[in-house]
C-alpha cells in the first residue's frame, strides 16, 4: 500500500509548528510568565518572538525551518502531482501560472520565517519586524494564488471533484481571517503602545490559524494516495495453489474525488509488473 504519501508533508509541518508553539508557551508558563527583555512597558503577555529570543532560539529556528520546508514541499508536491496527472491537472495558463507563483511566494515566506527566527527581536528589532512582514505577506499572497488556481480548476470540474471547492473554501477563509488578524495585529503592535498585550494575543491566534491552513493541504494531496486490493475472486488467474505465478492485484486511488486521469493507470499487475 502507498498509504504514506505526499500528504505526510503538511502533517509533519503542522505537527512541528504546533509542537514548537506549545513548547515555547509551556516554557514561558513554567517559568512563571516572566517579563522578558524584549517586552515593552506595560506588556505582560509575551510575543512568540520574545520567548524565542530568551534561551529558546535554537528551538525557534529549528521548528520554523522544519515547518516551512515541509510546507513548501507540499506546494511543490501538489504542483508535480497535477503535472503528472495524479491529481486533477491545470487547465490553462492562468491556474498554472498561479500555481507556480504560489510556490515562489511560499519560498519567500519560508525565508522570512527562518530569518525572523535568526534575527531576534532583542538584538535586531528592525530586521525582525521586516522579516515578520515578509513572512506574513508572502504566505498570504501564496494562499491567494492557490485560491485562484483552485477556483479556476473547480469551475472546470465543479461536478466531478467537489473536494477542490471544499479546499478553496478553507483556503479562502484562511486568507480573509489572517488578513483581518494581521491588520489588527499591525494596529495594536506598531501604532498603539498600550495595546501590546492585545497584539501578543493576536500573534498567537495568527500562528494557530496558520496551523489549520497547513493541514488543509492534506485534503489536496490525499486523492493521489493509491491502495492495492486483490482482484475479485472470479477474476483471479487460475492455477495450482503451489504455482509460482504471483497473485494479481489492482492498484487504485484511495479516493477518486480530485484524483487525476493517471491516478489508476496501473489498473492491474503482477506484483509490480503491468498487465
Amino acid at each position: 500500500m502507498w498509504i504514506v504519501s505526499f500528504w505526510i508533508f503538511p502533517v509533519i509541518s503542522a505537527c512541528m509548528w504546533i509542537a514548537m508553539l506549545a513548547a515555547m508557551f509551556g516554557n514561558w508558563a513554567i517559568q512563571g510568565y516572566p517579563r522578558y527583555v524584549g517586552m515593552e512597558d506595560g506588556q505582560t503577555i509575551a510575543y512568540i518572538s520574545d520567548i524565542g529570543a530568551e534561551g529558546l532560539q535554537p528551538l525557534f529556528i529549528a521548528g520554523s525551518a522544519v515547518t516551512v520546508v515541509f510546507l513548501d514541499l507540499s506546494f511543490i508536491a501538489e504542483r508535480w502531482l497535477r503535472h503528472a496527472g495524479q491529481l486533477v491537472p491545470n487547465k490553462g495558463w492562468l491556474d498554472k501560472s498561479a500555481a507556480i507563483l504560489s510556490i515562489l511566494f511560499s519560498i519567500a515566506g519560508a525565508a522570512g520565517l527562518i530569518l525572523l527566527s535568526i534575527f531576534d527581536t532583542v538584538n535586531h528589532n528592525r530586521l525582525h519586524g521586516g522579516f515578520l512582514a515578509m513572512f506574513l505577506v508572502a504566505y498570504l499572497v501564496s494562499a491567494i494564488l492557490i485560491c485562484v488556481e483552485y477556483l479556476r480548476i473547480g469551475i472546470v470540474y465543479r461536478s466531478q471533484h467537489r473536494v477542490l471547492f471544499a479546499s478553496f473554501i478553507i483556503k479562502a477563509f484562511f486568507v480573509v481571517v489572517e488578513i483581518a488578524l494581521a491588520i489588527a495585529f499591525g494596529i495594536c503592535g506598531w501604532h498603539e503602545p498600550h495595546h501590546r498585550n492585545a497584539a501578543a494575543v493576536l500573534e498567537w491566534v495568527i500562528a494557530i490559524v496558520f496551523t489549520f491552513y497547513v493541514l488543509s493541504f492534506v485534503i489536496d494531496l490525499l486523492p493521489s494516495v493509491r491502495t492495492r486490493r486483490h482482484v475479485p475472486q472470479g477474476e483471479k488467474v487460475l492455477g495450482s495453489p503451489h504455482s509460482s505465478q504471483p497473485e494479481m492485484v489492482y492498484e487504485e486511488p484511495l479516493t477518486h474525488d480530485s484524483a487525476g486521469p493517471n491516478a489508476n493507470h496501473n489498473a492491474g499487475y503482477y506484483r509490480g509488473v503491468n498487465v
